[in-house]
């Protein structure tokens, strides 16, 4: 089975109905996407397919077929440049143990790919099935904010330098 994981190809020889996590985890070996309750219910092994937050734990590789996959690796643009909300998530020291954390960021940043200014409705809506053992989310919607400052202040540069003409 052929997956595409954070714009490279995979080749995994393993059953359809094997969950994400242990693809992602064990073939792959991309180790940032976490096992947590293991029913979907806590967000730790969140990831984004063709954009969308999904519980790995639960989504078989079948269904990813063909699709685009990305884990907490594939979010920065390059490797030594951090994506804003991981620079915000450090900014705001939001991270306490840390483990849930790779799955949060996975849920905000497909929030911020949809909404750039969202509200704190929209934040608790995109966040509600991510849980945090160590009750971080205050820090978790500051650092959200933050980033979503950054990337509306970049847009509006991006437009406005879009619309000079030279």
């Amino acid at each position: 089975m052929k997956l595409n994981i954070n714009k490279t190809s995979f080749e995994v020889d393993i059953d359809p109905n094997t969950p994400l996590l242990w693809v992602i985890r064990e073939q792959c070996d991309l180790t940032g996407t976490k096992f947590g309750c293991g029913i979907g219910q806590c967000g730790a092994c969140t990831i984004q397919l063709d954009g969308v937050a999904i519980r790995s734990c639960l989504t078989p590789a079948q269904a990813a077929i063909d699709k685009e996959i990305t884990t907490i690796e594939g979010i920065s643009t390059n490797d030594e440049d951090l994506h804003i909300l991981q620079v915000a998530w450090m900014e705001e020291q939001v991270p306490q143990c840390g483990y849930c954390q790779s799955g949060q960021l996975m849920s905000a940043h497909a929030l911020l790919a949809k909404n750039i200014q969202p509200t704190d409705e929209d934040i608790d809506q995109a966040m509600s099935g991510n849980i945090c053992r160590c009750g971080t989310y205050p820090r978790i919607r500051k650092g959200i904010k933050k980033a979503a400052a950054v990337l509306a202040m970049e847009s509006n540069q991006k437009t406005e330098s879009d619309g000079e003409v030279e």
